[in-house]
C-alpha cells in the first residue's frame, strides 16, 4: 500500500505565520507605544498576502535612530523546512530607551517578486493595504543580534532574531 500526500502553502498557513509576527508587534506596542493598532492590522494583512504568494524574504520592525537599529525584530523566510518547531510569540525585550528613536517597519522582497515585471508588481501592489517603499536595510547600532524564536507552518519557517542594545 502506498500513500501520496500533497501539501501546499495556503492563505491559512500564511495567516498563521503573520499572526505570530503581529502578536510580537502587539507586545511591542504594549511596551513601547508603537506601532499603532491600525498599522498592526495593515502590516499583518500585507505580510500574510506576501507570504502566501512567496513575495517576502525578510521582514523587520523595531526602532531606529537615524539609519541605525536601536531595537529590532527580524524574521527570515525559509521554505521547505518541514521539521521545524512552532514557538509561541512573545518574549519581547523590555526596558530599552527608545526616546530618541522612531518606529520602522521594513520588508525585503523575494527573488520571485523581483522577477516580476513592473506592470505585474503594480497589479499585485493593488491588493495590499498600503504601498510600501522597498529599500535597503538599516545598519546595526550599538548592540547585537540574538536568535530567539521560530514560527513555522506547512513547510515555511520564520526564525526570529532580536537586535538589542549592549
Amino acid at each position: 500500500m502506498t500513500r501520496t500526500v500533497s501539501e501546499s502553502f495556503t492563505l491559512t498557513n500564511s495567516k498563521h505565520l503573520a499572526s505570530k509576527v503581529t502578536t510580537d508587534m502587539w507586545r511591542c506596542r504594549q511596551l513601547y507605544g508603537q506601532p499603532s493598532e491600525a498599522s498592526i492590522n495593515d502590516y499583518g494583512t500585507e505580510l500574510a498576502l506576501r507570504l502566501r504568494d512567496g513575495f517576502a524574504s525578510k521582514y523587520e520592525f523595531g526602532f531606529k535612530a537615524g539609519e541605525e537599529r536601536v531595537l529590532s525584530w527580524r524574521y527570515i523566510v525559509v521554505n521547505g523546512d518541514l521539521a521545524a518547531a512552532d514557538d509561541r510569540p512573545g518574549r519581547i525585550v523590555s526596558g530599552v530607551d527608545i526616546s530618541s528613536a522612531q518606529f520602522f517597519n521594513q520588508l525585503t522582497t523575494s527573488a520571485k517578486w523581483d522577477n516580476l515585471s513592473a506592470e505585474e508588481q503594480a497589479k499585485w501592489e493593488a491588493f495590499y493595504p498600503f504601498r510600501r517603499q522597498i529599500k535597503d536595510g538599516l545598519k546595526d547600532g550599538q548592540g547585537y543580534w540574538q536568535k530567539d524564536l521560530q514560527y513555522s507552518s506547512n513547510g515555511v519557517l520564520l526564525p526570529r532574531e532580536t537586535f538589542r542594545p549592549y
